[in-house]
């Protein structure tokens, strides 16, 4: 699936983006569990939000610290998928996530990379998030194994 484009297609019909969402959320079933909405994807960068729910609380009635974290990997992924070229695939290898606010309300993660060379290898995309008031809550610098859509790990 060409990410990208299929977002570009649904973001010109009714409903379009409605069922784009539901797609993302039965592609990748662990990501769908925040619920994440793109506001915004182009080449190389992302713009997703999380509303807050009980559901994804801690004991502290704040935004979990891995619903962040699930929130941070998506649009780091979402970055990083539209830059790549066809024939292409990622898979995350590690995440780093520094945890800097208490989050409450929506939150909102951009994510932004672009190649420089040769895309295989693991390059690193970093990932910011905040809040609706502007705080940066949480900062995510994830590593993703770039290679051949055939190669296997």
């Amino acid at each position: 699936m060409e990410i990208l484009a299929s977002w570009n297609k649904a973001t010109r019909i009714p409903w379009g983006r409605f069922l784009f969402h539901r797609t993302i959320r039965r592609f990748v079933p662990y990501t769908g569990t925040v619920r994440p909405r793109i506001l915004s994807l182009e080449r190389g960068q992302a713009r997703v939000a999380m509303n807050d729910r009980r559901r994804i609380h801690n004991h502290l009635n704040s935004i979990h610290a891995i619903a962040l974290a699930n929130l941070g990997e998506f649009a780091t992924g979402l970055a990083l998928l539209t830059a790549l070229p066809a024939g292409r695939r990622a898979i995350l290898v590690e995440l780093r996530v520094q945890y800097l606010h208490k989050a409450r309300g929506r939150i909102i993660a951009e994510a932004a990379w672009q190649p420089d060379g040769e895309p295989d290898g693991e390059p690193v995309v970093q990932g910011r998030l905040h809040d609706e008031d502007g705080h940066h809550v949480a900062t995510v610098e994830a590593t993703w194994k770039v290679g051949a859509s055939n190669e296997s790990r």
